[in-house]
């Protein structure tokens, strides 16, 4: 008797320009009676950086757990962008206000079209000035080749990354990284991984041009990453004093295999701080995978 599961996995680019490019993310849905070592299992065989489960919640609109190829993380961004815009498109969000529950709390999610735009907390800083030349050694970068008086910082809105701003795109183009000094740094300070950025862009109307880098969670290099670009956007209302409201954040497109992807974070501003934020774009259905689990 043949007791294996076939589970349905959507493929989703996440974050795509028009039509392009994006974050790939695995999305399954109706993913009630999977168990945690089922869920890892799944996200093993698709191979992608993250799969969101999708299943009921008691308090929310959905719960969502997400998975890498080696555990399980509180929070995806670009998983959570390509859940919710599939969602929408399939005609399972009803209106433009929505909300998941994961492992590490609720979080609202809302609707412009086809866009899906996530709720992340007020920022975190903390100073690493004291592993400051260890994470320029773990990207083959000196100090020359950060941005003037601007400090490299790790930012949390609700997952932890070291924001290290350079000077050029040319400098971000060229990083040659260490990837088991990242993951070892990584692991000193809980990261998912380093945001590497430029306010170097090609278009006029983007605002920084980004690298992400999480080996500790399988993630050697990512082309589009919703809970990076939130610290992203907080840093630059923050530290580089760049008083908007919108930021428009490019990713991916010096990877090895570019797939460029557009992050446009919202923050909601109170007394000229940031109270918290909203980070999304666009999912765009590339595939469906049937994966099989055995018993």
């Amino acid at each position: 008797m043949d007791n294996s599961k076939l589970v349905t996995v959507q493929i989703l680019n996440a974050f795509a320009i028009d039509g392009k490019g994006g974050n790939p993310a695995g999305v399954v849905l109706d993913a009630d009676n999977l168990s945690n070592s089922e869920k890892l299992e799944i996200s093993k065989k698709v191979g992608l950086s993250e799969t969101a489960f999708v299943s009921k919640s008691k308090t929310e609109d959905y719960k969502l757990d997400f998975f890498t190829p080696t555990k399980q993380i509180a929070h995806c961004g670009h998983a959570t962008v390509a859940t919710f815009s599939y969602l929408k498109q399939i005609g399972s969000l009803k209106n433009d206000n929505s909300s998941k529950e994961t492992i590490d709390g609720k979080r609202r999610i809302a609707m412009i079209g086809d866009l899906a735009f996530m709720e992340q907390l007020a920022p975190k800083y903390v100073h690493v000035s004291e592993k400051e030349s260890m994470i320029l050694k773990s990207l083959g970068l000196t100090k020359n080749d950060l941005i003037p008086d601007t400090p490299i910082k790790l930012v949390n809105t609700g997952n932890s990354f070291i924001l290290i701003p350079v000077k050029s795109k040319e400098v971000l183009k060229e990083i040659t990284p260490n990837f088991d000094l990242i993951a070892e740094i990584s692991e000193v300070y809980d990261l998912i991984g380093y945001y590497v950025f430029s306010t170097d862009v090609d278009k006029q109307n983007y605002d920084a041009t980004t690298r992400m880098f999480g080996p500790r969670y399988g993630i050697l290099e990512e082309a589009g990453t919703g809970m990076a670009g939130g610290p992203l956007a907080c840093y630059l209302f923050d530290v580089l004093n760049i008083k908007k409201e919108s930021f428009k954040i490019q990713q991916g497109k010096f990877m090895n295999e570019p797939s460029p992807s557009l992050i446009v974070v919202k923050l909601q501003i109170a007394h000229g701080k940031i109270k918290n934020l909203m980070a999304g774009g666009i999912g765009i259905l590339a595939k469906k995978l049937e994966i099989q689990l055995n018993a």
